[in-house]
């Protein structure tokens, strides 16, 4: 066991802060409605979340504490002292809650029931006969985020990260390096990146009027990222714990169980795409996702009983993101950067610290955007820290040794590096090509065009404005 450390290098923090802080600056610019105090350009409400997440990088083992009372904190300054954009005190507090209950119990029902989910899967034994179909050495590490890359595209991303989490606990006999951890995270982020029922984000531009061929390029970023990322995760890993060679002999699958699984994730899927194709204008007023799961679970119980022991850690766990979240969403970000290829990868960064579901709902308000550039960039971007995404927070259940984000920062170097190399390859090959108005888009005709940023194309040899919608329709 690892003792967490009481500080945390200056650098750190400043990297928390510095992704925060500046990009309130172009988000208040005296043209919103924001009426609460600031610090310069800065509203406090920003400056309070900085320190909440700065508190939770450095005192590890008391990251819920932080998170909740952080929680009300906030929530009691912005009831006295600071309007919410629904209203001011305790009744635009109310209405607050009352927009965002459905995305906070959507995630509890999630990350809980698919911690049972995994646990399911882990005992139903087929963890254990993979390492006879999975490559020796590093190559079999790979593979393995290779598939939950490919369960992430038509999965949730918690299901996918939790379900790798579970093979990986059998495969490398209960030792999973940080960097592997990272690695897991990543390529259950990336894998929903380009496909609208891989992703809340993604989901939420479906419903929105963006079609699902508008994201798919977010695919070739993620591809390129699950190399740069998962080669070195894969051969840390093998250093540390190598893969089993041979499936531990006598194990008999519990089908059972598999049933159970496949019949949770069916219902999830299913509800996933009937409620987002043909009752859209609902789709919003209730957890219909989480419930899902859950209906499964109870239905299924009959089959096998889950394990019901672990659902006080779990919604232990799951309180800290939800508290997060809620602090992410009463942020007076009323307005984002002027639309742009710059702006997206910004977003990105952002996503690491501030939950993707109200930035992209802010930018689906705004528009202008090259949709897939976007999924990609919010998708991916909350892997890069381990409280960055619900697909890290939920393995964090399995994993308590990931809640250490400064390990997470040092060992998994490479997750950034292959957030920007995915980025650039997209926007190089393919360009920044603004996408369908979504609905009630309040596109930018109320102010004037972001300056347009030029790129080098060598298979054109020729420069292309990266916000230039004039070359025509995506190859």
């Amino acid at each position: 066991m690892i003792t967490p450390t009481r500080s945390m290098p200056s650098l750190r923090i400043a990297l928390l802060l510095a992704v925060i802080l500046p990009s309130t600056a172009s988000a208040h610019d005296g043209t919103t409605a924001f009426t609460g105090a600031c610090i310069g350009p800065v509203p406090i409400e920003f400056i309070l979340f900085g320190i909440v997440l700065a508190g939770v990088a450095m005192f590890h083992l008391h990251t819920l504490r932080i998170a909740l009372f952080g929680a009300i904190g906030i929530a009691l300054y912005k009831i006295i002292a600071s309007p919410f954009g629904t209203g001011g005190g305790v009744g635009g507090f109310g209405l607050h809650l009352g927009n965002e209950w459905v995305i906070l119990s959507n995630l509890l029902l999630l990350l809980v029931g698919f911690v049972l989910l995994a646990n399911h899967f882990e005992a139903s034994r087929v963890p254990a006969v993979l390492p006879k179909f999975l490559p020796d050495g590093w190559v079999g590490c790979f593979t393995l985020l290779a598939l939950i890359f490919v369960l992430s595209t038509f999965l949730d991303n918690i299901a996918a990260a939790m379900i790798g989490g579970a093979i990986a606990h059998t495969v490398f006999k209960g030792k999973v390096h940080i960097a592997y951890l990272a690695g897991i995270v990543a390529a259950s982020n990336a894998g929903g990146a380009g496909s609208v029922i891989g992703d809340t984000t993604t989901t939420m531009m479906w419903i929105a009027g963006v079609a699902p061929t508008e994201v798919l390029h977010a695919f070739t970023g993620s591809v390129v990222a699950l190399v740069i990322f998962g080669v070195p995760a894969s051969m840390t890993q093998q250093r540390y714990s190598p893969i089993q060679k041979h499936a531990a002999a006598g194990v008999r699958v519990d089908w059972m169980r598999v049933g159970a699984v496949c019949s949770i994730l069916a219902a999830a899927v299913a509800v996933n795409i009937l409620v987002n194709t043909r009752f859209t204008e609902v789709s919003d007023r209730f957890p219909f996702l989480g419930a899902a799961v859950w209906a499964a679970l109870l239905l299924t119980a009959g089959l096998r009983r889950p394990d019901w022991n672990l659902v006080p850690n779990a919604m232990k766990t799951s309180a800290f993101l939800l508290s997060l979240v809620l602090i992410a969403s009463m942020m007076p970000v009323e307005r984002l950067p002027a639309a742009s290829w710059v702006s997206a990868l910004g977003l990105g960064f952002l996503s690491a610290v501030f939950d993707n579901i109200p930035l992209t709902a802010l930018a689906l308000n705004q528009g202008g955007y090259d949709w897939g550039v976007l999924a990609y960039a919010v998708g991916f971007g909350g892997s890069m820290i381990w409280f960055g995404s619900s697909a890290g927070v939920a393995l964090s259940n399995m994993y308590p040794d990931a809640r250490y984000a400064g390990r997470w920062l040092r060992q998994a170097w490479y997750v950034p590096i292959a957030y920007v190399a995915g980025f650039f390859v997209v926007v190089l090959l393919l360009g920044f090509n603004p996408g369908t108005a979504p609905r009630n888009s309040q596109a930018s005709a109320a102010r004037p065009p972001a300056p347009e940023a030029a790129v080098i194309i060598p298979a054109r040899a020729a420069t292309v404005s990266l916000t230039d919608t004039s070359a025509g329709p995506r190859r």
